[in-house]
């Protein structure tokens, strides 16, 4: 079965308070995006193929320029224990120079497998095209794959990209605009009007009218300490604060992939009544041999005989009462064992009808 219903019974449950911190994230204080190219060596035969990824021997003939090695115009060296790789990382908020950050390495020309390879220096730039990082050691890869003489092979997860913890070194800081003086923007993980008038009023129950103002469903604005010294405690104070968020949005995800689908607790269907069956088509082929009589001097031939049947097995159906909820609804489809690809179709059949009050959201 390509994919599994996953039908997310969630029950209403109290409602609780979130902290400020886990609900908005501070305007400016973001991670960057870093990226280099380097060479991974000391692989056991299952580096590039150089006739097919010429960039390898290049940039291996580069390096060792730099050492003072010069390779013939002549020679072609055949290596197959290295590999030319992308190097990521996120550099995270306010982090300093001698700080260490995790990097991701990975393939990019035709090496089976990076494991127990060693990455050379390589310099990690930003989207200015800054150095921010230098980034090496030792690749940790998590998947493995082997290959017998016959061809038969096995594979688990991929072995072609892998990880070096704390495998940079920070070499220059961001500048950040959050020491600046001025208001104080808090964004919403998730817009909500509800959420953000609740932070704007948690915030002044606690430090008086007038120091949050929600600007709109994803935006609160909190007026700064006169001090820029206070700034750091000022806001640490504000994050702590308790605020009951709104309630989430009656929502259907389907992975038309897979075939999971994730249903709200507050899903409703209005009353319909759904049919659900199952057509199935036999196609049978018997092909059938026509032997010519005897001294009739006719030919031996073949003709092809088909057998198709068309059935309908599994047809049933069942009605929604106004108001349903999501309990009655994983009951109804389960009592008449609907397939993933049968309630993606239900489901879209009822949003099309007007009977599913919900957002249906296919990824």
């Amino acid at each position: 079965m390509w994919g599994v219903v996953a039908l997310c019974a969630c029950v209403s449950t109290p409602a609780h308070a979130d902290k400020i911190r886990d609900l908005a994230q501070v305007a400016g204080v973001r991670s960057n995006q870093l990226i280099g190219y380097g060479l991974v060596v000391g692989l056991d035969g299952s580096g590039d193929q150089t006739t097919q990824a010429p960039f390898t021997t290049q940039s291996l003939e580069n390096m060792l320029q730099q050492f003072g090695i010069t390779v013939p115009a002549s020679a072609r060296p055949q290596l197959k224990n290295a590999a030319a790789v992308t190097i990521t990382a996120e550099l995270p908020p306010f982090a300093k120079p001698g700080q260490n950050i995790d990097v991701t390495v990975a393939s990019i020309g035709n090496a089976k497998s990076i494991r127990g390879g060693e990455l050379l220096m390589a310099p990690l730039r930003g989207a200015d095209g800054n150095v921010y990082a230098i980034a090496q050691g030792s690749v940790v890869v998590g998947g493995i794959s082997a290959k017998g003489k016959s061809g038969s092979s096995v594979q688990v997860n991929i072995s072609a990209s892998g990880r070096i913890p704390n495998g940079a070194s920070v070499e220059r800081s961001v500048a950040s605009s959050f020491g600046n003086g001025g208001a104080i923007m808090l964004n919403l993980n998730t817009p909500d009007f509800v959420t953000a008038a609740r932070i704007a009023k948690a915030v002044n129950q606690a430090y008086g009218a007038g120091t949050a103002q929600a600007v709109d469903g994803g935006s609160v604005s909190v007026r700064g300490p006169l001090d820029p010294s206070q700034k750091v405690a000022w806001l640490g104070a504000i994050q702590e604060l308790d605020v009951m968020p709104g309630d989430a949005p009656a929502r259907v995800v389907i992975n038309s992939r897979t075939g999971t689908v994730v249903i709200g607790a507050d899903v409703r269907v209005s009353a319909a009544a759904v049919a659900h069956g199952a057509i199935q088509v036999t196609i049978s082929e018997q092909p059938l041999v026509s032997q010519p009589a005897p001294f009739s001097n006719g030919q031996t031939t073949v003709v092809p005989s088909s057998n198709v049947q068309i059935s309908e097995d599994g047809a049933h159906m069942f009605k929604f009462g106004p108001g349903v909820s999501l309990d009655a609804i994983v009951r109804a489809i389960n009592q008449v064992g609907a397939a993933p690809s049968d309630l993606i179709s239900i489901l879209q059949a009822l949003k099309q009808a007007g009977a599913l009050h919900a957002e249906l959201v296919v990824i």
